[in-house]
């Protein structure tokens, strides 16, 4: 990554114009303060079969500041449903106060339960469906993440008829669900690009389980070391980009994505005259967290 902010805070507008493309943000963290981006795309479908199929409960995993957790929990009380987390870590058992994810899904009424991280590999087994369920009865699971093919159906709602006019379509990548249903969206035409947040190669096989076009690629250059993995050169991109902008990015997803798309622009990969439409997927509770993370280590903290 050989991209390097400048301190003025317009740099990044000059270097959109000196490359003669257009830069767009779609806003879907300003859909729901609380289940935001393609967290409430995911979950949309995935609670009307829930609710139809008359299930009282959620359950679902997650990790110490998973937006997929406190989307789930704040979903989960504002439509009348119990919920259930299942947390990798059995260590944050008596942090549940320090941490602002897990406490904000703990007022929202989240029951939780934390296993070590090598039960937690096995969460798709059989054997540890059915301890859950023998546990805590039915209910109505919603994998990590919440990727799964009611969640790309929601996620095939994000595009809309003007946004065909964009040549490129930018989304961050978990773990493939909302790029899948932009994929299946978007016109042949259009180039989805995918900024995953973790490091592997697992995810090409993920996301073609779901999609039949071939329109897509994913650029693994900017994960910045893997999944929640930041320094300095980040939160001073970010900082920049919200005070440039006025818009808010988060450390794990969509901080990371606009950074690789400046630095593509700065590259020259894009096509003069591109239109480029990046995807806001929301994610802005898991700021506090990894400021507090970074506090520790003595780091500057997201502004």
């Amino acid at each position: 990554m050989d991209f390097k902010l400048k301190h003025s805070i317009n740099q990044q507008v000059s270097l959109v114009k000196e490359m003669d493309v257009e830069l767009f943000i779609k806003r879907e963290d300003k859909i729901h303060p609380f289940v935001s981006g393609n967290k409430y795309r995911k979950l949309k479908y995935n609670l009307i079969e829930a609710r139809e199929k008359g299930f009282e409960t959620l359950l679902t995993f997650g990790g110490a500041f998973s937006n997929h957790i406190a989307a789930v929990a704040s979903a989960g009380n504002l439509l009348g449903f119990k919920t259930i987390g299942v947390i990798r870590g059995e260590e944050l058992e008596d942090k549940i106060l320090e941490n602002e994810t897990l406490n904000f899904a703990k007022q929202n009424g989240m029951q939780f339960k934390f296993v070590s991280r090598e039960d937690y590999r096995n969460k798709t087994s059989e054997a540890f469906f059915s301890a859950l369920k023998k546990e805590f009865g039915g209910f109505y699971l919603i994998p990590e993440g919440g990727t799964n093919a009611l969640a790309i159906k929601g996620c095939e709602e994000i595009l809309t008829v003007t946004d065909r006019a964009f040549d490129y379509i930018c989304c961050a990548v978990g773990t493939g669900g909302t790029i899948s249903g932009l994929i299946n969206c978007s016109k042949l035409s259009q180039q989805v690009l995918g900024f995953p947040a973790l490091k592997g190669d697992f995810l090409q096989q993920d996301i073609s389980k779901f999609v039949t076009s071939a329109n897509w690629d994913l650029i693994n250059n900017y994960h910045f070391g893997g999944y929640a993995k930041i320094n300095e050169e980040l939160v001073t991109f970010i900082n920049q980009f919200k005070k440039s902008n006025n818009i808010p990015l988060d450390p794990v997803y969509t901080g990371k994505m606009m950074f690789g798309i400046f630095d593509l622009i700065h590259k020259g990969y894009f096509k003069k005259g591109s239109r480029i439409l990046a995807i806001h997927t929301g994610g802005l509770q898991g700021i506090k967290g990894m400021n507090s993370v970074l506090k520790n280590k003595n780091l500057s903290i997201i502004e």
